[in-house]
């Protein structure tokens, strides 16, 4: 009996081990990139393109959607427009509804002046992320249909996740 159950906790102890390395649903995988570094990203909102540069080489580029109303700087929360300016990536979320998420640090002080003196929030959580269940099937009625994001597809966020850096500039024209 005493070798059946040296046999039993074997057995389990072999199991456990390997399911140690073995991912589960839950466990996010990410894209590793190791291709030169990006020092700036620039995003042309009338021509949808966003650039991952390094220097003045372009590595990739993505065509985007936008915040519900595209024409204009933001300047209030819930106007549905996408900030533009000087920004930089702030934030990084692994658990994003759009799949992936990189954070633009929008508001700056100059947009959070600018709204005080309206009385008024400027809004916040100005993300460049996928779509996700919720906005592949919203692209397909209006390519603009964000709250003032950048959108892109899931496997090209993937890819954005991956070669950006906290303190990246993100440059925003209209």
């Amino acid at each position: 009996m005493a070798s059946l159950n040296r046999r039993h906790f074997s057995l389990a102890g072999l199991a456990a081990l390997a399911a140690c390395g073995a991912p589960t649903p839950q466990t996010p995988t990410f894209k590793v990139y190791s291709g030169p570094l990006v020092t700036q990203v620039v995003i042309q909102k009338g021509q949808r393109r966003m650039y991952l540069l390094n220097g003045t080489t372009v590595l990739k580029s993505y065509d985007f959607g936008l915040g519900f109303q595209p024409v204009g700087h933001k300047q209030f929360e819930g106007d549905g427009k996408t900030p533009e300016g000087l920004y930089f990536v702030d934030r990084f979320n692994p658990r994003s509804r759009y799949h992936l998420s990189v954070g633009v640090s929008y508001p700056n002080e100059r947009d959070r002046a600018f709204a005080e003196q309206f009385g008024r929030d400027p809004g916040g959580d100005i993300m460049i992320h996928g779509r996700g269940p919720e906005g592949n099937r919203l692209v397909r009625q209006k390519r603009d249909w964000t709250a003032g994001c950048i959108t892109v597809s899931d496997e090209e966020i993937e890819d954005i996740y991956a070669m950006l850096q906290p303190g990246v500039p993100i440059v925003i024209h209209a």
